[in-house]
């Protein structure tokens, strides 16, 4: 069967926003905000606490995982609680990126390109 050019761009839409979806996980910190609030809703200030991370580093990072919409938030009193759009669509792919990531071992993180190295972390 052969792909007409409107199934070409729905495509490269389609591969647009995967890659777009991917790259809210792709920071560690950003990560780490995630598998946290999959516990349950958060004010920044606990994430903070837990993660030893700055207030604004959680703000900026809460801030484009809300753009992305992955996590939204609720007021309560002068706070928000954060918490995750889609739990347990969210625990799903987590999941599997680990499962992943133990079918390829070291690989990933030896990746010249993306790996801890070029990251500037250490093997």
């Amino acid at each position: 069967m052969a792909m007409d050019v409107d199934d070409l761009v729905d495509d490269a839409a389609a591969l647009s926003a995967a890659a777009c979806l991917f790259h809210g996980f792709s920071d560690a910190s950003r990560l780490a905000i995630v598998r946290h609030l999959a516990l349950g809703e958060h004010r920044v200030v606990e994430l903070t606490e837990h993660l030893g991370l700055a207030q604004s580093t959680v703000s900026k990072h809460l801030a484009c995982l809300r753009d992305c919409g992955l996590v939204d938030s609720r007021p309560q009193g002068r706070a928000s609680l954060f918490r995750l759009t889609h739990p347990e669509a969210t625990l799903e792919l987590l999941t599997a990126a680990e499962r992943l990531l133990g079918l390829t071992g070291d690989a990933v993180a030896l990746c010249p390109v993306y790996g801890a190295a070029a990251q500037g972390g250490t093997r």
